[in-house]
């Protein structure tokens, strides 16, 4: 989904790093350099990073827009 704001284990607020972990890693640097870069040195936020899936971009195409709720509800209206 989308990068938790915090380390589940230690609390350490490490969200704000997630883009640039991202793009570093994307252009083909090594992710433990990129991490040692960023200051993230404990094995539980470098997990956080590592196991991370990013899926929001596939979940989003799922969202119902408006206009779809209005003719699923004019349906079940029209039902009744």
């Amino acid at each position: 989904m989308i990068i938790p704001v915090r380390c589940f284990t230690c609390g350490k607020v490490i969200g704000h790093l997630w883009e640039e972990f991202k793009k570093r890693v994307e252009n083909g640097e090594d992710p433990g350099k990129v991490l040692d870069d960023l200051g993230i040195k404990k094995e539980c936020c470098r997990r956080m990073f590592i196991s991370h899936i990013e899926m929001i971009d596939e979940i989003i195409l799922y969202e119902l827009t408006p206009i779809h709720k209005r003719k699923i509800l004019q349906k079940e209206e029209y039902r009744k």
